[in-house]
């Protein structure tokens, strides 16, 4: 945000992410709560807190995939528990560090996401959705039955895996508070990463393919390595988040990555506003407290309305979700980040008029 009369006088300036002194103060404001938040706050917000910092990284991930190169990705949540039973296995039972199973995790999710993802080039829209959507079935399948089929115990089928504490050398984070410190660092490096590649190249080029598919082919790019490459970085995303997910946990099992899981990460994005890395994290943050005052509403409801039947009380979290999104779909299609967009322009521009 910068205020009327303040301009860019250099490259390096334009190109920067902090310009203005306020926006130094305002993110050295934002980091300090992110320290102190732990000091102020109850258990059970600072899980909330800890829980959507990876499902941000997951939706970052499809922010690449589907928000800049516009490959829709129904299975997001598959590949998030890649990236878990992945790290859980190199940590609980080979016996790996956490700084080794951590990228592991995310490169083994991002090819896993290169092979669901290669139909992209034939198809498009609602064909590679249903293809992601096969992604969602068949990860969780062979997950269960992987145990059956080489007859060892892997994956720990139906019943999962104990996942031991993440650690760094000496330093053990066995305690929801030292969870969230590392959680929130490796966060801020991912949406680092997911804010700096719409500058690069690459992510130009997934622009260019999401636009129009048939002109930057003419242009030069190469559809099937920039689709290929979309799925690989946002299935990576996807992996890293799994992994913090089985550590945060200590357990990881096939029913803890469900369908609807993926579809509330898409539905993130679309909230938020597609294409955008400020749409991914707003609709995260404002989906997640969607959730948190569902769950509290759902109680309420039971006791205000005691003739209503339970099974109309407790969906009333798909229920609110289903309604925002039908309402973001009808009158704001852009997202809050369109939004913001607009507030912005408006600050920039007063007090004058024009």
């Amino acid at each position: 945000m910068r205020p009327a009369g303040t301009f860019d006088v250099d490259y390096a300036r334009d190109m920067a992410i902090v310009r203005t002194r306020l926006q130094w103060i305002m993110l050295a404001v934002f980091f300090a709560g992110l320290i102190a938040l732990p000091h102020f706050s109850g258990v059970y917000w600072l899980h909330i807190v800890s829980t959507t910092g990876f499902v941000l990284i997951a939706v970052l991930g499809l922010h690449i995939t589907t928000g800049l190169c516009g490959q829709i990705n129904l299975g997001q949540s598959a590949f998030m528990a890649v990236g878990a039973y992945t790290a859980a296995i190199l940590t609980a039972k080979l016996g790996l560090p956490f700084l080794v199973a951590l990228p592991c995790a995310g490169v083994m999710a991002g090819m896993v996401g290169m092979i669901f993802g290669a139909p992209a080039l034939r198809i498009k829209e609602f064909y590679l959705a249903m293809a992601t959507l096969a992604a969602q079935f068949i990860i969780i399948w062979f997950i269960v039955h992987i145990d059956a089929i080489i007859g060892m115990e892997l994956t720990g089928g139906a019943y999962g895996l104990d996942v031991p504490f993440a650690s760094i050398g000496a330093l053990v984070f066995d305690t929801p508070v030292k969870m969230y410190y590392l959680i929130m660092a490796i966060t801020l490096i991912m949406g680092l990463f997911a804010l700096n590649i719409t500058r690069t190249r690459v992510g130009r080029a997934f622009i260019a393919v999401r636009d129009n598919d048939l002109a930057a082919e003419v242009m030069g790019v190469n559809l099937f390595y920039y689709k290929i490459l979309a799925f690989f970085i946002g299935c990576s995303f996807a992996g890293v988040a799994g992994s913090l997910q089985a550590h945060y946990l200590n357990f990881i099992g096939f029913e803890q990555f469900r369908l609807h899981e993926s579809v509330w990460y898409l539905g993130m994005i679309v909230i938020g506003g597609m294409g955008s890395p400020l749409g991914a994290v707003m609709g995260t943050v404002f989906v997640r407290g969607l959730d948190v005052a569902s769950d509290n509403i759902a109680p309420i409801l039971s006791a205000t309305f005691p003739f209503l039947p339970m099974n109309l009380v407790m969906p009333v979290r798909m229920i609110v979700f289903a309604i925002v999104i039908m309402m973001f779909l009808i009158y704001e299609p852009r997202g809050l980040a369109h939004r913001w967009r607009i507030f912005k322009a408006s600050y920039r521009l007063w007090p004058y008029a024009y």
